[in-house]
C-alpha cells in the first residue's frame, strides 16, 4: 500500500490534465476565430484600393461565387483524400480479418456455451433507443435530428441572404447606421438563435462582452458624432433599412448556427464551409451575371477579387469553421467583432482616414468587449 503514490496526486493529475488540454483548444480555437475576423475585415480596405468604381452589391457576390467555388473545391479534395485513406484502411483491415478468421471459428463455441456475465451492462436494443429520448429530455435537441443536406441548404441561404441584406440595410439608412445594426445585432441573434435551438444560454459574461463591443461598434460608425448626419447617413432610419441591417444579423446568425451543426455531427471544417459556400456560389451566381463586370476586365478588380476569394473567404472561413468547432456560436459571433476593428485601423493606415478621439474610444471598447469574453479564468466547459 505505501509503495504507489498518493491517491490525492493521482486524483489531481487525472482531473486537472483535461482541464488544461481544454483550456488550450479554447484559447487555440479563440485564436483562430480572431484571425478570421482580421482577414474579413480587410474587404472594405482592398475594396477601396482595388476596384472602388465597383458596386458593393457586385463585389460581394463576385467574393462569395469564386471564393465559395474555391471552398468548394477544397473540400471535394478532402474528402477524396480521405475517400483513398479510408479505402486502403479496409483492405488492410479486410486481410487481418481473413487471417484471424480460422481462430474465430475454433473460439465461437466456446463463446456460444458461455454464460452471460451478470455484471455486464444490458445494451439490448430497447434500451439503446431510449438514450435519444433521454438526450431530448434534458432539452438540447440532438445533433443527428436534422438531415444534413437541411443544415447545408439552410446555411447556404443564411450566406447568400447576408450581402443582399446589409447592402439593402446600408443603402436605406446609411453606411453607419446600416453597419451598426447589422454587425451589432448578429452576435445578439446569434446567442437567441442558439439558446433557442440548443437550450444553451449564452451567459452574462457573454452579455456584457456583446454590450460593449456593440458600444464600440456604435462609436466606430460615426451615429454618435454630432455631424454624422451631414456626413454619411441617408436621411431617417427607414423600415425597409433597419429590416434588412436585422436581417444581415439574423442571416449571419442561421449560417453559423448551422455549420456549427455540422461540425458537431463530425464533419470537417473545410467540409461544411465548401459545401455550405458552394451552395450559395450557386445561389448568388445570378446576381453576378445580372450586374456590372466592367471592373473584372481590370488588373486591380482582378486582384482584389482574388483577394477576396483566398484570404477573407477560403482562408478566413476555414479558419472560422476550426474555431467555431470548439467554441459556442454566439461567442464566435462576438469575437468577430475583431472585423470592423481591422478595418478601421487599415482605414486610418492604409487610406489615410482620420484617427479622431471616436475612434480611439470606439477602438477601445471593442477591444474590452473582446477581452472581457477572451480572459474568462473559469474552467472552460467543454462544448459537445
Amino acid at each position: 500500500m505505501g509503495s504507489g503514490p498518493p491517491a490525492g496526486v493521482c486524483h489531481n493529475r487525472e482531473v486537472t490534465s483535461p482541464e488544461r488540454s481544454t483550456s488550450r483548444n479554447i484559447r487555440a480555437a479563440t485564436l483562430l476565430v480572431v484571425a478570421a475576423a482580421v482577414c474579413f475585415g480587410t474587404t472594405g480596405t482592398a475594396h477601396a484600393l482595388g476596384a472602388g468604381d465597383a458596386s458593393a452589391l457586385s463585389l460581394g457576390s463576385a467574393r462569395i461565387v469564386f471564393g465559395g467555388a474555391l471552398l468548394a473545391l477544397v473540400a471535394l479534395t478532402v474528402v477524396l483524400r480521405s475517400r483513398s485513406v479510408r479505402n486502403s484502411l479496409a483492405l488492410n483491415s479486410s486481410r487481418r480479418n481473413s487471417l484471424a478468421l480460422n481462430s474465430s471459428r475454433r473460439n465461437s463455441s466456446m463463446r456460444n456455451l458461455s454464460l452471460p456475465d451478470p455484471s455486464a451492462p444490458d445494451r439490448s436494443p430497447r434500451t439503446s433507443r431510449l438514450e435519444p429520448l433521454a438526450s431530448a429530455r434534458r432539452g438540447s435537441i440532438p445533433v443527428h435530428a436534422v438531415p444534413a443536406l437541411l443544415l447545408v441548404v439552410v446555411g447556404a441561404v443564411g450566406v447568400a441572404a447576408y450581402q443582399p441584406n446589409f447592402f439593402t440595410g446600408t443603402h436605406e439608412n446609411g453606411v453607419a447606421d446600416g453597419t451598426l445594426v447589422a454587425l451589432g445585432s448578429a452576435p445578439v441573434l446569434t446567442g437567441l438563435l442558439e439558446w433557442g435551438v440548443r437550450r444553451r444560454a449564452p451567459g452574462v459574461r457573454w452579455g456584457l462582452a456583446a454590450v460593449v463591443a456593440a458600444a464600440g461598434v456604435a462609436v466606430l460608425s460615426g451615429i454618435l458624432s454630432p455631424g454624422q448626419a451631414e456626413s454619411g447617413a441617408s436621411g431617417p432610419v427607414t423600415t425597409l433599412g433597419l429590416l434588412g441591417s436585422l436581417g444581415a444579423g439574423a442571416s449571419y446568425a442561421v449560417y453559423a448556427l448551422s455549420s456549427k451543426l455540422l461540425l458537431d455531427r463530425g464533419w470537417l471544417p473545410t467540409v461544411v464551409m465548401g459545401t455550405t459556400f458552394g451552395v450559395a456560389a450557386l445561389f448568388m451566381t445570378p446576381v453576378l451575371v445580372t450586374s456590372d463586370l466592367s471592373w473584372l476586365g481590370r488588373t486591380g478588380g482582378l486582384v482584389t477579387t482574388a483577394w477576396l476569394a483566398v484570404v477573407t473567404v477560403a482562408l478566413a472561413y476555414t479558419l472560422f469553421a476550426r474555431g467555431l468547432r470548439s467554441l459556442p456560436s454566439s461567442r464566435v459571433a462576438t469575437l468577430t467583432l475583431v472585423e470592423p476593428l481591422t478595418a478601421t485601423m487599415l482605414g486610418v493606415l492604409l487610406l489615410s482616414e482620420q484617427f479622431t478621439a471616436a475612434i480611439i474610444v470606439g477602438l477601445l471598447l471593442l477591444t474590452a468587449g473582446i477581452l472581457i469574453l477572451t480572459l474568462d479564468r473559469r474552467p472552460p466547459r467543454i462544448i459537445k
